[in-house]
């Protein structure tokens, strides 16, 4: 046999000719790999199957909620749980300093651009409150309750660890009480606090973090930079929301127009951090300022897609969220000694214990001052709505669920922050006793006070689709048509009194199309209007724009969603 034959035969071990080591390397490395692909291949594809079991698994827990009743974080924070004590579960890790961007930002978005700033403003006073005072006070509670429980925890992982819990969540809150329509200023109340005590939570806990980095806490070393974050962020914020909305405008492929607006909420996310501007007021600036202008310059066939994308992309983060906290707490609670697990549970009750009574007490006292106020002083609203009674006052302090923000905050902790595992087993166990506890009695309490305020949503619905229509009519041809009688009898649809002209349009052509386009042009501005001027709220608005969207883009949306695809 041939040398060459015998090294192709043999490989190395051939002795008539020289082997070559590169070769030779190459070809054990290659058998290497062979004989352990398999296994690192089934290794990850099991740990795929096993994340997506959970995602099927909390998907069934939500739809369980939603015919319980019941608000899906509270069947999510259940799962969390029970995920935590199954042996073998999936390890699954994230970079902390990931974990905000991920978590918190897109939250804020969805929150910040729905927000109305008609209520912000009626609702100023216990938003102060809620926001500046009731953060300030459980924050400092929960430092000194767990502090003296476990003294050896430094003063600025207390203050973190108050600052994580301190942040209540409207989600579970407004999907017990919609359904039972109760007062809207105490649903105005709820959306805007949680909005907004994101924002001064998350400052206090960028504080926190900072000063166990740094070693130690100067106020005159860091009043300035706070200071000036602060302003820029409000600053900031806007100019980035106006050039956002000005480079939509350009873009009419819907996909694309959608993962835009994703790009750009973690792009102003992680601006701001990099140039040391609060990553959480400039996201929040950001998106009021979307939710101010996107609604005039959007088109409907881009926002109902995109509507429904966001409402998903949230409600996939909250699922996430949930099983990632309990896949970190599991680790925590086998590692940890007896003794030592038996003081953490204990610290993590009295936090839970602290967050729920500081918040009914300061709120309470709160609502006692205002209706004495309002005794002396008489009840005068910018407009019909609930005067602030007990009831509103129990309702409002007895809505402190927390949620997604405290757990992504936790989370977000640097690996060798002090007591890490003790901040996280206490923010997971704040959250899923909160909404035991208060999400489930929620409805319940609100049944038993019989608030109502009259649906003043339901009459700004009513006053704005008569404005609308008036305009509607007005601009259509004073020349009667078939087809102008057309258009006006299915504009007539939106207060009810007529049923849809069914097929007929397409009849007509493009003078139908042209008076109904330009019908709802007329109308889409007198909404524009009506919520700029303060007449509707946002929740009046968001309806009837959801409304004439459809009118709209019911059968354009199918063309344009083909032709984006194309």
């Amino acid at each position: 046999m041939p040398a060459r034959l015998l090294e192709s035969a043999h490989g190395c071990e051939a002795t008539r000719l020289r082997p070559r080591p590169q070769a030779c390397n190459e070809r054990a490395l290659s058998a290497s790999f062979l004989r352990t692909w398999p296994s690192r291949h089934t290794s990850s594809v099991r740990e795929l199957e096993q994340i997506l079991a959970l995602f099927g698994a909390a998907v069934l827990l939500a739809a369980a909620a939603r015919r319980a009743g019941a608000p899906y974080p509270v069947f999510l924070a259940i799962g969390g749980a029970l995920l935590a004590l199954i042996p073998g579960a999936p390890s699954l890790s994230l970079p902390p300093d990931l974990v905000l961007a991920l978590f918190v930002a897109p939250i804020l978005v969805d929150a910040g651009y729905d927000a109305s700033l008609r209520d912000l403003r009626d609702n100023w006073a216990p938003l102060v409150s809620l926001v500046l005072f009731s953060v300030a006070l459980t924050t400092a509670a929960v430092a000194v309750v767990s502090h003296a429980l476990v003294p050896d925890l430094p003063w600025a992982a207390a203050i973190a660890l108050g600052a994580i819990v301190a942040p209540p969540d409207a989600v579970a809150a407004t999907a017990v009480l919609r359904p039972l329509h109760p007062p809207q200023r105490i649903l105005g109340i709820l959306e805007g606090e949680s909005l907004l005590n994101d924002a001064s939570a998350l400052l206090i806990y960028r504080l926190a973090v900072g000063a166990v980095a740094a070693g130690g806490f100067s106020v005159q070393a860091v009043a300035p930079t706070f200071l000036l974050a602060v302003l820029g962020s409000l600053v900031a914020g806007p100019v980035l929301g106006w050039l956002m909305q000005r480079l939509l405008e350009r873009v009419q492929h819907i996909p694309t127009a959608i993962i835009l607006q994703f790009v750009g909420t973690f792009t102003v996310w992680l601006v701001a951090e990099n140039v040391g501007l609060s990553g959480v007021l400039t996201t929040v600036c950001f998106a009021m300022t979307l939710g101010r202008t996107a609604p005039a310059r959007t088109p409907a066939r881009i926002r109902i897609p995109t509507n429904a994308v966001w409402a998903t992309v949230v409600f996939a983060l909250n699922i996430f969220a949930f099983i990632f906290i309990g896949l970190q707490i599991r680790p925590i609670l086998v590692e940890l000694a007896p003794p030592v697990r038996e003081q953490y549970l204990l610290v993590a009750a009295a936090v839970l214990a602290t967050v729920i009574l500081v918040r009914i007490v300061w709120h309470m006292s709160f609502n006692a001052a205002i209706r004495w106020r309002d005794r002396r002083h008489g009840f005068h609203p910018p407009r019909p709505m609930l005067r602030p009674t007990v009831g509103s006052g129990l309702v409002i302090s007895w809505a402190g669920m927390r949620g997604i923000v405290t757990l992504a905050a936790a989370l977000a902790l640097p690996g060798s922050f002090p007591a890490r595992d003790l901040i996280l087993l206490t923010a997971f166990l704040v959250v899923l006793g909160t909404l035991l506890l208060q999400g489930l009695t929620l409805k319940a309490l609100l049944r038993f006070l019989n608030l109502r305020d009259g649906d003043p949503v339901a009459r700004e619905e009513h006053m704005a689709r008569e404005r609308m229509l008036e305009a509607a009519y007005a601009q259509l041809p004073t020349a009667r048509s078939p087809a102008v009688d057309l258009v006006r009898k299915d504009l007539k649809v939106w207060l009810g009194q007529l049923q849809r002209s069914g097929g007929r349009q397409a009849s007509f052509g493009a003078e139908y199309d042209a008076a109904y386009r330009a019908a709802l042009r007329a109308a889409r501005k007198v909404l524009l209007a009506l919520r700029d001027s303060g007449d509707i709220g946002d929740d009046a608005f968001h309806a009837l724009e959801n409304d004439i969207d459809w009118m709209e883009a019911s059968d354009p949306l199918r063309a344009a969603n083909a032709d984006a695809t194309e």
